[in-house]
């Protein structure tokens, strides 16, 4: 049994701490949105804890930017390559059918490569575009050196709102797909181990060569073809 790192400490604390102030915020959200909720009460103190947790997202995806451009994370695991792509076809194939029949993923995570090209994408489309942009609409929901009385005034805080509540509901779709992955380990509590203690566990190759081999191999050989 072999054991890889693949999540620092910080990674860890900043994946739990920004799973909580999600939570937070789609539980707030709601509430502001579907008639008959009270998940929290009172409204004022709601308001108060979606504000808060608003700013703590934004301080969160501000690390994650600062973290990810400083360490060379950014780079390494979240840039979309040419194998990537090549790679869209099979793993859609293994989460649609191949996973139900006992096949074994064809992306295996490495320290110098963590997710596979959907994992990619997604992440790329969730911390790149869709955190920015709730970030940005709460913001001017917040009385930011007036510009939300300007929105006011020429009527545009009605369209603010409608894309924040579409951002809203997007969270709330790659929550639930996420935690559904996070099943899909060994165990079904395996990659939830491994977010916590920074470890996950693999059996040993007994055809030789590992899986650390093969991808050095094939980055290598996309190395080559980019020289052409």
């Amino acid at each position: 049994m072999k054991r890889i790192y693949l999540h620092p400490l910080p990674v860890r604390i900043w994946h739990w701490v920004n799973a909580i102030t999600v939570i937070l915020l789609l539980l707030t959200g709601f509430q502001f949105r579907v008639p008959g909720i009270a998940s929290l009460s009172p409204h004022n103190f709601s308001l108060a804890l979606h504000k808060w947790a608003g700013i703590t997202m934004t301080a969160l995806w501000t690390f994650w930017l600062t973290y990810g451009l400083a360490s060379g994370t950014l780079r390494r695991h979240y840039a979309i390559r040419r194998r990537d792509l090549r790679g869209i076809a099979g793993q859609m194939k293994f989460y649609l059918m191949s996973i139900f029949r006992g096949e074994k993923n064809p992306f295996q995570p490495t320290p110098e490569e963590k997710f596979n090209p959907l994992q990619k994408l997604a992440y790329v489309f969730m911390m790149g575009i869709i955190t920015p942009v709730m970030i940005l609409t709460g913001l001017l929901f917040v009385k930011v050196f007036f510009i939300r009385d300007y929105l006011l005034f020429v009527n545009a805080i009605k369209v603010i709102d409608a894309i924040h509540v579409t951002g809203l509901y997007v969270f709330a779709i790659f929550l639930v797909i996420h935690v559904y992955m996070a099943t899909l380990g060994a165990t079904a509590f395996s990659h939830i181990k491994t977010m916590i203690v920074g470890y996950e566990e693999e059996a040993d190759d007994p055809a030789g060569g590992g899986r650390e081999a093969a991808a050095e191999t094939e980055m290598t050989v996309e190395k080559e073809s980019e020289k052409l």
